[in-house]
């Protein structure tokens, strides 16, 4: 069900990117979501990308390293366990994971410290000043 991204399944994580955006930042302008999804698009040429697939790709991660840029589900099956079940696919193949969440993004703030994140420091978006919180996870 967790594999890693096929270079033609680009455009499909790039429409599950650019929705979970603009579903859960809703704070942030729409434009800056919707100019930026190229360049996201090439940045998931380098990037590790893990695909959920049941029925077709339900949700991803995506790392830079040990740096998760992000986990998205498709709207239609949030709150169905593939967000932690990324999660922990990532959790067994890493010993220390980071990653940064907006403070006005509750939803994902309340996930990832349900699953042992910790706000390592507090830091302002450049790009559009908002406030966000870098979390680390390390294995115990």
């Amino acid at each position: 069900m967790i594999r890693k991204m096929r270079q033609d399944e680009i455009n499909v994580v790039g429409e599950i990117w650019l929705h979970g955006n603009l579903e859960a930042h809703d704070f942030v302008d729409k434009n800056y979501w919707l100019n930026y999804l190229d360049d996201v698009k090439e940045q998931f040429k380098q990037a590790d990308i893990y695909v959920y697939e049941e029925h077709g790709i339900q949700g991803f991660a995506g790392l830079k390293d040990d740096y998760i840029a992000g986990i998205f589900v498709n709207k239609s099956v949030r709150g169905q366990g593939i967000g932690k079940k990324l999660l922990d696919y990532l959790k067994q193949r890493y010993a220390k994971l980071t990653l940064d969440v907006y403070a006005k993004n509750t939803g994902a703030l309340k996930f990832y410290q349900k699953n042992n994140f910790k706000i390592a420091f507090e830091d302002v978006d450049k790009d559009n000043d908002e406030k966000e919180f870098q979390m680390i996870w390390t294995k115990e």
